[in-house]
């Protein structure tokens, strides 16, 4: 049997804080999971998702067998990948990638600068339906120090222009901390990404934090597709789901 061509898909992305509330306060996967599977998305971003932490396991009730990405893909996104960026005693977290869509092949790249901050890219290719090739997507966290930031920015273009072929389709997602503005410039000058925000309304999208978005801090981008219906999504029940509001868009290929 065939599958049926599709002539876009949805992307969703967001930085779980670790399946906890703003500071701390209260876990709440179980919920981040209902409300990310409302959002009907084929591909999620996922940045600071946990994969395992021992104290945290011992202390919360409802804390799930399976590391975090899994347990949100649960069984309505079948192929996951996981990058792994920071490393403690206790655990390690970083980004991840759900899909409906098979990941043909992943890899994550270490991009942190020296000291405490650990960041990371977490490019996977993916087979669609009815597409000829790859659609490439990169999960991207990165630093809160601007310094640094120029500088992940161009290992992202250097992994862009030597791991993708120009022709791919091409979605880069996640949690950039570039509350200036800085990277649309670098990134559609160096290989030509484009924020589907910016083009839609002219600006980014102001998602932290997240119960009165001030900060332009978390983006999508795109490349050889088209992108429409981007959306930030509503602060009733995300506004205590995560320090960061979520963002969703269509992807046309």
């Amino acid at each position: 049997m065939t599958a049926t061509p599709l002539s876009s898909f949805k992307v969703l992305t967001v930085n779980t804080h670790k399946g906890f509330t703003a500071l701390n306060r209260k876990f709440i996967l179980p919920e981040l999971r209902e409300a990310v599977r409302t959002v009907g998305a084929d591909v999620v971003f996922l940045q600071e998702v946990l994969g395992t932490h021992e104290r945290h396991a011992r202390l919360q009730a409802n804390w799930p067998d399976a590391p975090h990405y899994e347990f949100l893909a649960d069984e309505m996104w079948p192929q996951f990948a996981y990058g792994r960026n920071a490393v403690y005693p206790k655990g390690h977290h970083g980004n991840a990638v759900l899909s409906k869509f098979p990941i043909v092949h992943h890899r994550n790249h270490d991009v942190s600068i020296a000291g405490p901050e650990k960041r990371g890219l977490l490019h996977c290719a993916l087979r669609i339906p009815g597409y000829v090739g790859e659609v490439h997507v990169i999960c991207a966290h990165l630093g809160l120090a601007e310094a640094h930031r120029r500088q992940q920015l161009e290992l992202l273009c250097e992994i862009v222009r030597t791991e993708i072929p120009a022709s791919a389709p091409l979605v880069v997602a996640g949690d950039f901390n570039d509350w200036r503005g800085r990277a649309h410039a670098v990134l559609a000058d160096s290989v030509a990404l484009r924020e589907v925000f910016v083009q839609a309304t002219g600006a980014a999208a102001r998602t932290f934090p997240a119960r009165l978005p001030m900060l332009p801090l978390d983006r999508i981008y795109v490349r050889g597709a088209g992108a429409h219906s981007p959306l930030v999504l509503p602060r009733r029940p995300w506004s205590h789901l995560s320090d960061h509001a979520p963002l969703a868009a269509e992807i046309d290929l």
